[in-house]
């Protein structure tokens, strides 16, 4: 080799090395999950039906854990070979975009979220944070929202259990079906979407004007069937009704979503009953409805079941016998309403909820019941009301930094 060789030889090798290294530090991300920024967000949220998000700090440990997961991950999606435009991983570096972070909400790192045509998902990604866990949820999310029928009397034996929003349509590529199953995939976790087509639906609608209708979890609410009255082809006045409609007043508490709920900040008003007591759980839904309604800006209004969260009742001094029975957590403390058949008298749960409001609740389980007049009492016990259970279900500090500790 003469020297001019042998120089641009090395001058080749060092011109390599430097670009890797540069590329490297410079581009990090050349696989795994999508570097996201503010600059190139919206056009990869309008581009894609899924991008889940992972939202991190360089600073935070818990993050550090899980980059590589979801790196490989996102690898993992990408060898699947969905079509373009169905689904993407990526992540945000929220120290770097700050605006990003603040538009949506951001209040602790890790945080998973998962975006739907454009639209954030309202329950962050809670479930097993591995790589099979994560490719198993991206799977389920492209799976087919609405499961179509053949024929009327199959909607006789749909799940009483779950709410159900039902679809009566012409044919599979009319304009009204493709908004209908836009907005089943945003509320596929909330509802159960059916639609049928042709001979299978003419009996329940003219030719030519499809109509959808919501149906109740039937063994749980007495609300009635309700057909949507608006615009089929409009994406935000649908979505808008079957949100309503799929998201109830009165939700169910389980180990699960106990995190979300207690992320949303209110006190919870719960009914503990026994799994296989229906009754009381439709008693509850119709008061809170007739009752309460007015009040869900500041309280959550719940079910649980009564085997499973037993240990709930035993800091109430109460057991699984005296199911059912309703008692508010404040995230202080817990105070349990006096009587469950008391329930159905007007104005006396509303009653228990401005008691909390007032302070007398706390009052009263220190001092005992508030005397008509002013009575003094220099051998009044001083009680303590039992501390608060489900704030224990709130965001772990062995799987999050929360930012405000941060603070």
């Amino acid at each position: 080799m003469n020297w001019n060789a042998f120089n641009l030889y090395n001058y080749k090798t060092l011109a390599c090395v430097l670009f890797l290294i540069c590329h490297s530090f410079y581009n990090p991300t050349d696989s795994g999950a999508v570097q996201i920024t503010q600059s190139n967000l919206d056009m990869v949220l309008a581009s894609n039906e899924i991008v889940f998000i992972n939202f991190y700090a360089e600073w935070c440990k818990f993050s550090n854990m899980l980059m590589p997961i979801f790196d490989e991950a996102a690898d993992e999606v990408t060898k699947a070979g969905y079509d373009t435009g169905k689904v993407v991983m990526g992540k945000v570096d929220c120290d770097k975009e700050g605006a990003v972070a603040t538009r949506f909400h951001i209040t602790k790192y890790p945080t998973l979220k998962m975006f739907r045509n454009g639209m954030p998902a309202k329950k962050e990604y809670r479930g097993q944070r591995s790589v099979e866990a994560f490719a198993d949820f991206i799977k389920k999310q492209l799976t087919d929202p609405v499961v179509t029928f053949g024929a009327i009397k199959e909607l006789h034996d749909l799940s009483e259990d779950k709410r159900h929003i039902i679809g009566y349509m012409d044919r599979r590529d009319q304009p009204e079906y493709d908004t209908f199953r836009r907005v089943a995939a945003n509320l596929k976790d909330e509802c159960q979407f059916h639609v049928g087509f042709g001979d299978a639906s003419q009996q329940m609608h003219p030719p030519g004007q499809p109509i959808v209708v919501f149906r109740t979890d039937r063994k749980k609410s007495t609300e009635p069937d309700e057909t949507f009255t608006g615009s089929l082809l409009n994406f935000e006045e649908l979505y808008k009704w079957a949100q309503e409609k799929c998201i109830p007043l009165v939700r169910e508490i389980t180990f699960e979503n106990a995190e979300e709920l207690t992320e949303e900040g209110l006190p919870f008003l719960i009914l503990f009953h026994h799994p296989d007591d229906n009754e009381s759980i439709k008693k509850y839904k119709e008061v809170i409805q007739n009752e309460l309604e007015g009040e869900k800006q500041n309280m959550n209004f719940l079910t649980a079941d009564g085997v499973r969260f037993e240990h709930p009742l035993h800091h109430l001094g109460k057991s699984i016998t005296d199911l059912p029975l309703i008692a508010i957590d404040s995230f202080r403390h817990m105070y349990m309403f006096p009587d469950y058949k008391e329930m159905e008298k007007p104005g006396r749960l509303k009653q228990f909820l401005l008691d909390l409001y007032s302070g007398k609740l706390h009052r009263e389980f220190h001092y005992g019941p508030d005397p008509d007049q002013p009575v003094l009492n220099l051998e009044v016990k001083v009680t303590t009301p039992p501390e608060s259970t489900f704030k224990k279900l709130a965001p772990s500090k062995n799987r999050y930094t929360l930012l405000r500790d941060e603070l």
